[in-house]
């Protein structure tokens, strides 16, 4: 018999696009899912008001769902679940690693269990609620993130990122354009490197594309305040990188060791200098790099797929 969910979340083909696969993992994992979409029907734009998907929520939850899974969520605080709770529900959000900790500490003490995606938000929430916070990282779907054999010249290039433009990236990877750079997402036409640009990469399939096309993957994420000290949790760029099975080199991040093994199955760097140096090495030897994008994808489709990732989100959730 299936149990019921309600996933609360963003869902769109872009930059949302990875609460449609986590639904997907739900529902191959038994569950029957009711989504409230956080985002206006295609075509719209804009977030719904507040009160246009409370109102949904409200209505999913009279039925009396197993579980209610939040992927973050702003705006739904504790009054809310509070109101909208019955001890048949198991109430349950997820953190990304985007979010910022410092304001996260009432959003979630009303839930009966919460999941970070990074280590150091894990332990701010922890302290902030006096109760044990799980880190849960993001993941990838091996039936989307994985090898392409479409090389077309318009995919094909030795060193590939894919991401917004923000001036961190653009002095970053400055140092990569004698190498046969390509990059794909938005801001990047106007930036000092706008030659190298050649798409904004609107969906998961140009992603996934873009980054199967190349020799060398390069992953740096995205940091809010340039002069901040990094966080330590990964993005979901790491897992789906590995998923597609390319060699990847990694900006330093707290968490990575756990995830990867470092060197063997992605590389990581902490200067630019240090990012020419291992890409230019892996550029020079193709058989290591075949080797490292073949390792990651293999720690991927092991450990770090959504259906691992839910079934470990699920295993506390009482039985019926």
């Amino acid at each position: 018999m299936t149990r019921a969910i309600v996933l609360v979340a963003p869902f769109d083909e872009g930059h949302h696009a990875h609460a449609a696969l986590r639904r997907r993992a739900l529902e191959r994992l038994g569950w029957t899912v009711s989504c409230v979409n956080l985002l206006q029907p295609k075509g719209l734009g804009g977030w719904f008001r507040r009160s246009g998907w409370e109102k949904a929520l409200a209505q999913a939850v009279q039925r009396r769902p197993a579980v209610v899974l939040a992927l973050g969520v702003p705006g739904l605080d504790a009054t809310m679940v509070r109101a909208l709770k019955s001890p048949e529900t198991t109430w349950i959000n997820w953190f990304p690693e985007e979010t910022n900790g410092a304001d996260l500490a009432e959003r979630a003490e009303a839930f009966d269990q919460v999941f970070a995606s990074g280590s150091d938000l894990a332990e701010t929430l922890q302290v902030a609620l006096g109760r044990p916070v799980e880190l849960l990282p993001p993941a990838c779907d091996p039936s989307v993130h994985r090898p392409n054999p479409d090389r077309t010249q318009q995919y094909r290039a030795n060193v590939v990122f894919a991401g917004r433009a923000t001036r961190r990236r653009e002095l970053l990877l400055a140092q990569l354009v004698e190498f046969g750079l390509a990059l794909w997402g938005p801001g990047w036409r106007e930036s000092a490197l706008r030659d190298y640009c050649r798409g904004e990469v609107t969906n998961t399939e140009e992603f996934v594309r873009a980054y199967a096309g190349a020799s060398v993957a390069v992953n740096i994420h995205h940091r809010s305040d340039e002069d901040a000290e990094p966080r330590r949790g990964c993005n979901q760029r790491l897992f789906e990188i590995a998923g597609i099975g390319v060699p990847q080199v990694v900006d330093a991040r707290g968490d990575l060791p756990r995830w990867f093994q470092l060197g063997s199955e992605v590389e990581m760097f902490q200067s630019a200098a240090e990012l020419r140096g291992v890409v230019e090495a892996l550029i020079g030897d193709s058989a290591r790099a075949e080797e490292l994008g073949a390792a990651s994808r293999r720690r991927a489709l092991s450990e770090h797929t959504y259906m691992h990732r839910l079934r470990a989100l699920l295993s506390g959730v009482p039985a019926e």
